[in-house]
Order: structure tokens, then sequence, then C-alpha cells
């Protein structure tokens, strides 16, 4: 069964793509490839991020308080109609990410984001991620927003499962057709070449990482692809400032 709440420390970096292999084949040395990256393949991650109608929890993020939280549904690769995926409330505290997932069908997802109706429970789903989400979709007047899509390959270190690594590339997005069967285009988010990484830990990183991402000149950055693409979107003009006023 996949893993549904998740409690850890999340440190990220950008880079371009001659950093990303030199820091690949050194991680080979003591983290191995998650099973779907096998023979040097990326899987595909597609995201619909919910919010207000005015944005509010992505300008709430953007302003980091001491809390935050977003609302995502999460496929891998473009999913059916009727397939299964994931309907992820993601908080932070503190530092702390913390994780909360739920399997449902994709149509059970939608109807769930975009009412708040309760479900009828069903034996694939985790029931009391099911009801903290329903408390969270109490409190806010959700909607699809921001169609996120990107390339991964994932890594866990061979002795500490709990250490995970991921390499992020080719990042898209986009604001109209918004649902998850529809493919996977999108407007770049970054660079060509680029790459962002994501260092993940229940604790602190061991000292052989330290020192190699040291050694590689490599510093931790805030990036958030949901508060990029807003930030993004609102400097194209995208977004209208009547529709980000309180």
């Amino acid at each position: 069964m996949a893993i549904e709440v998740f409690n850890r420390y999340e440190s990220k970096y950008l880079m371009d793509s001659k950093s990303f292999y030199d820091l690949y084949n050194r991680l080979l040395d003591y983290m191995e490839l998650d099973a779907y990256n096998k023979n040097d393949k990326f899987y595909s991650i597609s995201n619909l991020y919910y919010d207000t109608e005015h944005d509010t929890l992505i300008r709430n993020s953007l302003a980091k308080p001491k809390y935050r939280e977003k609302l995502r549904i999460r496929s891998y690769g473009v999913p059916e109609a009727d397939a299964k995926v994931y309907l992820e409330l993601k908080k932070k505290v503190f530092g702390l990410v913390n994780k909360r997932r739920t399997s449902l069908r994709l149509n059970e997802a939608y109807e769930f984001a975009g009412t708040g109706r309760t479900l009828e429970l069903q034996p694939y789903m985790n029931k009391q991620v099911v009801r903290e989400i329903e408390y969270f979709l109490g409190r806010y007047d959700l909607q699809p927003k921001v169609y996120l899509a990107y390339d991964r390959i994932a890594m866990f270190c061979k002795n500490n499962r709990d250490l995970r690594i991921t390499f992020d590339t080719n990042i898209r997005s986009r604001r109209h057709d918004l649902k998850l069967e529809a493919g996977d285009y999108g407007d770049q988010l970054m660079e060509r070449g680029q790459w962002l990484m994501e260092v993940k830990a229940e604790k602190t990183v061991p000292v052989w990482l330290s020192r190699m991402l040291s050694e590689q000149k490599m510093f931790r950055t805030s990036f958030s692809k949901y508060g990029n693409e807003f930030k993004k979107s609102l400097k194209s003009g995208e977004l209208t400032k009547e529709r980000i006023l309180l």
C-alpha cells in the first residue's frame, strides 16, 4: 500500500543540466532509483491545484507565514476518466511539511474537491484523511485553478528509506482545460535545461550528503511550483487585478 501520511523536512535546490548530471552520478554511490525510474526513465506527475476565487491559499503561502496549506489532485501520468488518483492536503508548519492523501476515483476527487460534500467511503479510501480534507473544504469555497505537470527522477537512500531526493524538470502549467485527463501539456515554468532538486528527510540529512552539496556548491533556495506559476501569471497579465482583490 502506498504511504498516505508524510511528515518531513524539504530542502530545494535549482541547477542546470551539467550540475544535475554531476550530482546525480555521485548520488548513485549512496542511493538507488525509484522503481518507476529504472532504466534511466522519467515518470511524469500531473497536479490540479485548488484555490479560492481570489487565490487565498497561494497568496497566503507566498507571504511565508508559520502555517500554510494547499490542496491538489495528483496523478502519475495522464489518468483515464475512471482512474484512481490522490487527493492531497499539504501543510507546512514551522518548516515541517505534513502531507496527507487518500486514493479516490478521478470523478470522486473532482466532486469532493469541488463541492466538499461527504463521500461514501470505499475500501481504497483513507477514512481519517477524507475526514480531515472534508473539514478543510468546509473552510473554503474552492475551485480548480492551475494544472502543473513535470518529469521526475526519484532516489532513495540505500541505508535509510526515509531520505528521498527528487529531480524535476520540464515543469509545465496551464490555467485552462483544467482536467487531468486532458493531457499533460502546458507552458514552461523554467528555462530549458533547469532542474529542481528536493531533499526530503524526516530528520537531518547525513553528513555525506551535506558534504557533497557543499562540494558541488549547491545552496538552498525557496521555490514553490504553484507559487512561481502564480507570480508568472500575474506578471504576464493572465491574472487580472480584479481576480486578486480581497
